[in-house]
C-alpha cells in the first residue's frame, strides 16, 4: 500500500495536455476529477494517521468508489 497521493499526471503521463484541457473545459471532468483527489486524499490521510482511522469497510467503500471514479477518467481519457 502507497501513502504517496496518485495524482492523475502521474497516473495518465501521455495524457497530460488532455487533462488540463478537459479539467478546464469539461465540468462533469473536472468534478470527476477533484472528486478522485477528493477520495485520494481521504484515503491517504486515514492510511497515514493524519485523519482518524476509518474502519476497513468504510475503507473499502472508499476504495471502490475511488477506482470507480478513475475508470469513468480513463473512460473519457480514451473516447
Amino acid at each position: 500500500m502507497s501513502h504517496l497521493p496518485q495524482d492523475l499526471h502521474d497516473i495518465f503521463p501521455a495524457a497530460a495536455d488532455r487533462l488540463r484541457a478537459l479539467k478546464e473545459g469539461d465540468r462533469h471532468f473536472r468534478t470527476l476529477a477533484e472528486r478522485y483527489a477528493a477520495l485520494d486524499d481521504d484515503i491517504r490521510r486515514s492510511e497515514t494517521g493524519v485523519a482518524a482511522a476509518m474502519d476497513d469497510a468504510h475503507a473499502e467503500e472508499l476504495k471502490k468508489e475511488r477506482l470507480a471514479v478513475l475508470d469513468q477518467i480513463a473512460a473519457i481519457l480514451e473516447a
